[in-house]
């Protein structure tokens, strides 16, 4: 195809010379500084840093380091944002793109616009808590969200879920409710746990790994190490996604001389790309093979799992001439498949967002739980499952409560702990907490870190619900697109906080592989900047200064992990890690035995329907490029898709000859919810799939979410296309 012979591979030398300038941008002895401290790393959730070295993961592999790490560190290596800046109205800097405000500098002052105003303008920090607290104390409770990002420490999750709670509100909640709230949904009702079942040393073993709906070359580029270690080793690494990444076929691996020197290493070993959308006829397919072939785990199945009879009569039920129809696959490139998954000892299936970006994402992630169950992949060491997550902390934001609903367990404990009757009425998640701001039911918002008004799907409908509160609090490092655009008439207040490795106690993170470690923080760049624990103890202090909390003491980080530690189960270990500096797996998370979390201790095999997703139209998907992170824009042009510019839409090429579009032709992308300016551009993807980058695309994409967890459906956007001038280089479509 296309990509194959323009012979793009992932990582290589043009990967090491980018990190090499970015440090040198920096600064070569602030990057090592930064780089080298024992702080956990800003970047995915992949984790590496802490006590063991800034640049060595938790098995001591050094150099453990990657260009988003690098990336991460640019944006916080930067000099303050001149004051000057903030003479400007509002309607100059909302001019600017992602990349350009990223880049305008670190935040190293308190700002405020005055209801009415067109501009910013600096205050001092006294007036911004006191005019905080005022805000908040001036509105109903259950008229407010908050909402976090999975930037921040467990320390600052944990006082920011208490500080609404105590203030009288459930409406707490995190960016995973946009990511991967599907995956804890999915595996909850399979195997009764909501995280990673392996650790990293388990993917060390596994002879087979399947990396569905994820793209770890640009997102998870560690992650690549492990899978060039299966291949070294034997093993089969198949890769499920639509689109054909050049990464993920072929990366040099900077670590590896020999990987850089013969131009890369082979990564995927088998390439199966459905249709958007088909993802559970093919698992299901798999499945059937398996069966058909007798290659499942008898054994394992009488002795550890519930619900197989009414699994294989639905498996009987559908033909391969569904399956084939539904992903465009073959029966005998699924039969292949399966059979290297039969013949495997130790399967450790990946996912990331192109599983749960769907209005059946649960069901996605039931269906892969389902095979990794019919042979006994799940339970036991050096095979499982493993959710690949974005932000360095999201999981452990939702361990230590940043989310609507509490388990009960932990709430009685939080309730005892602190001598409070805390609300019970169910919060709102994030996306009904947007919809309720769009109704005028939102008084007032506290954001801490990330970019929610470029997260949420729908931009008019982002900046409408944005623009509608009446009073916005946002904790950030630096400026984004959500701070000039969605502001309404209304009050909007930001302060500046500390990166992680500048905060001024010791901090926790936690890991996908469930692992926690403590950063060290420490280091001195800016003169007005404060940790977000500081800032929500003295709204606290300001807001219920006679209430049973001791915000006071709680600006201390070694109090909070005392507290975290008596609450939240699995957690015991964080009281005292400060001064063990043993960082340390969350109890109970990993499944290296048969002991499932369900009611009844068994893995549940569950029926996941085929969805109707048949149109006449194309289906789009929104992806992020090689030069991206989260929301966060660092380069305008993706190196591993033939330098596509962020208004580039990809087709097969045999849908372009057929629709009569050209290579480099600007046409209109229209969908219910909008439409998009793009650059036609060829990638090899199935036929009627499309693909476009987020968060600009999502001006295409509707408010629809996933019943069950309330995810939108940014990866199965039903798109129609408008032809339009030929000139790859007319106006681009407007940032979003």
């Amino acid at each position: 195809m296309a990509q194959k012979e323009r012979k793009i591979v992932g990582g290589g030398p043009k990967k090491v010379l980018y990190t090499l300038q970015t440090v040198s941008r920096i600064g070569i002895g602030r990057a090592a500084k930064a780089l080298g401290a024992k702080n956990a790393c800003k970047a995915c959730a992949y984790g590496m840093g802490g006590q063991k070295g800034g640049m060595t993961n938790e098995l001591g592999e050094f150099p453990s380091v990657c260009n988003k790490s690098v990336q991460a560190q640019s944006t916080d290596i930067q000099p303050p944002i001149p004051v000057e800046i903030f003479k400007h109205p509002l309607a100059d800097m909302a001019e600017l793109t992602g990349r350009e405000m990223e880049r305008l500098g670190r935040l190293n002052t308190p700002l405020m616009k005055r209801k009415g105003s067109d501009r910013y303008e600096p205050i001092g920090w006294d007036e911004a808590l006191d005019l905080a607290a005022d805000r908040l104390r001036d509105v109903e409770p259950n008229r407010t969200f908050f909402y976090s990002s999975g930037r921040s420490s467990n320390e600052a999750g944990f006082l920011f879920q208490l500080l609404a709670r105590a203030y009288g509100t459930n409406n707490v909640n995190n960016c995973s409710y946009y990511c991967h709230q599907a995956t804890s949904e999915g595996l909850a009702s399979t195997i009764g746990k909501g995280t990673a079942t392996v650790e990293l040393a388990d993917l060390k073993h596994a002879d087979l790994i399947f990396v569905i709906g994820a793209n770890p070359s640009s997102n998870h580029p560690r992650f690549i190490h492990m899978l060039k270690h299966c291949r070294d080793n034997g093993g089969q690494v198949v890769v499920i996604n639509p689109a054909r990444e050049p990464g993920l076929v072929k990366f040099a691996v900077p670590k590896s001389p020999g990987s850089m020197l013969k131009g890369g290493t082979d990564i995927a070993s088998e390439y199966l790309q459905p249709r958007i959308g088909s993802d559970i006829a093919l698992l299901k397919g798999l499945a059937k093979a398996v069966l058909e072939e007798r290659l499942e785990d008898r054994e394992f199945i009488i002795a550890h799992t519930s619900g197989f009879s009414n699994y294989i009569a639905d498996l009987e039920d559908l033909s391969w001439e569904q399956i084939e129809a539904a992903t465009g696959l073959e029966q005998e490139d699924i039969r292949r498949v399966a059979r290297l998954y039969g013949a495997a000892r130790n399967a450790v299936f990946a996912w990331g967002m192109g599983m749960t970006h769907h209005r059946h994402g649960v069901e996605n992630v039931e269906a892969i739980a389902n095979l990794a169950t019919l042979r006994g992949m799940v339970g036991r060491q050096h095979a499982g499952l493993l959710p690949l997550r974005g932000h360095s902390n999201v999981q452990g934001i939702g361990t230590i409560g940043v989310k609507p609903v509490l388990a009960g367990d932990v709430l009685a404990k939080m309730e005892a702990a602190f001598g409070v009757s805390f609300p019970k009425s169910k919060g709102f998640d994030t996306m009904a907490g947007m919809q309720a701001a769009e109704r005028g039911e939102i008084d007032a918002a506290v954001v801490m870190g990330g970019n929610l008004r470029g997260a949420t799907p729908n931009t008019e409908f982002a900046d409408r619900a944005l623009g509608r509160i009446g009073f916005k609090l946002f904790l950030t490092t630096t400026l984004n697109l959500g701070h000039v655009h969605g502001l309404g008439d209304g009050e909007v207040m930001v302060l500046p906080v500390t990166a992680r490795d500048e905060e001024w106690e010791p901090t926790t993170q936690e890991s996908m592989f469930n692992y926690v470690r403590l950063s060290d923080g420490g280091i001195h760049r800016l003169d007005n900047v404060r940790p977000e624990s500081q800032i929500i103890c003295e709204i606290g202090k300001r807001l219920m200064p006679d209430g049973p909390i001791d915000f006071e003491a709680f600006a201390q980080h070694r109090r909070v992990r005392e507290a975290i530690s008596k609450i939240v189960p699995g957690m015991e270990e964080l009281a005292d890690i400060e001064v063990a500096r043993k960082e340390f797996h969350i109890k109970n998370r990993m499944l290296h035995t048969p002991s499932f979390g369900t009611a009844d201790g068994l893995a549940h095999f569950v029926i996941t329907p085929i969805p109707d997703l048949q149109d006449n139209s194309f289906r789009l998907a929104t992806v992020r490029s090689e030069g991206q992170f989260n929301t966060i824009i660092y380069e305008e042009n993706d190196s591993y898709r033939n330098n596509a510019g962020r208004d580039a839409v990809f087709f097969n090429p045999r849908d372009m000859a057929e629709r009569n579009l050209s290579e480099g032709q600007r046409i209109t992308l229209r969908s219910a919810a909008g439409t998009m300016s793009a650059v036609v551009t060829a990638f090899d993807l199935p036929r009627g799939s499309a693909m476009a980058y987020y968060p600009e695309a999502n001006v295409l994409v509707g408010t629809e979410v996933d019943p069950r967890s309330q995810t939108p459906a940014f990866k199965s956007v039903s798109v129609d296309i408008e032809t339009g001038i030929r000139e790859a280089d007319a106006e681009p479509v407007a940032s979003a």
